[in-house]
């Protein structure tokens, strides 16, 4: 009867452990991920461009390298309009307060 005391004993050990062990919830892993992507975008380097012709003012503004936002400002009098970075789009805004 001892010797099956020694045998059951190491395998309840076993499985105790095991249960102890709890995965890591999905939203806390994300949030986990999120910590680490925060400090990568806050010393993301910021450039605003500018770039001047005859006949339009470009601002373009990059965060990590990678395009925002272009807003042209034309010079023979016509309204600003922004450039959508990743499809091309021409915006222009009507009412601006």
């Amino acid at each position: 009867m001892m010797r099956s005391i020694y045998t059951v004993l190491p395998l309840l050990l076993a499985c105790g452990l095991a249960w102890s062990q709890t995965a890591t919830p999905p939203s806390e892993a994300a949030s986990a991920t999120a910590q680490r992507e925060a400090p990568a975008r806050a010393q993301a380097r910021v450039e605003h461009l500018q770039v001047e012709d005859a006949g339009a003012r470009i601002d373009e503004v990059r965060v990590g390298g990678e395009t925002q936002s272009i807003t042209v400002q034309p010079k023979v009098g016509m309204p600003a309009y922004q450039v959508a970075p990743k499809t091309g789009e021409r915006t222009w805004k009507v009412l601006g307060f």
